[in-house]
């Protein structure tokens, strides 16, 4: 697994897409997190961001953590982007509040599964495992 981590629009699908070598985010290969089945990322290349998934399924109220072993034990040589929602400033909503620690803390284990970590800034990737 790679998980690729970093704030909104600094490429981390671009590069995703570079190493996974598919030409466009529209091949059946990649998995969109705000609208795809959760199934079709047990069966993608890339899944694209993932704190779209954690966001649904804590609507669902269904816990993020089966979708996440599901993952490691059916998809584990798949390509993982997150955004990092944890920098910026504290939601006001309590459903904003507990999606940004959710997703904060599936990016912590999606990370522990994988075997290279990287963030992405300005397009730049740095690997950090």
């Amino acid at each position: 697994m790679k998980l690729i981590i970093g704030g909104a629009w600094q490429g981390k699908l671009t590069y995703a897409l570079q190493i996974a070598n598919i030409e466009s985010k529209e091949s059946e290969k990649v998995a969109e997190g705000a609208t795809d089945p959760c199934e079709a990322a047990l069966e993608c290349a890339i899944i694209h961001d993932f704190h779209e998934y954690v966001r649904r399924l804590l609507k669902e109220e269904k816990d993020p953590d089966q979708m996440i072993r599901q993952i490691v034990d059916h998809n584990p040589d798949v390509i993982i982007t997150i955004n990092e929602l944890g920098c910026g400033i504290v939601p006001e909503d309590p459903f904003d509040r507990r999606w940004r620690e959710s997703a904060g803390r599936a990016a912590v284990k999606l990370a522990k599964h994988s075997d290279e970590v990287y963030r992405m800034v300005c397009g730049i990737p740095a690997r950090i495992k």
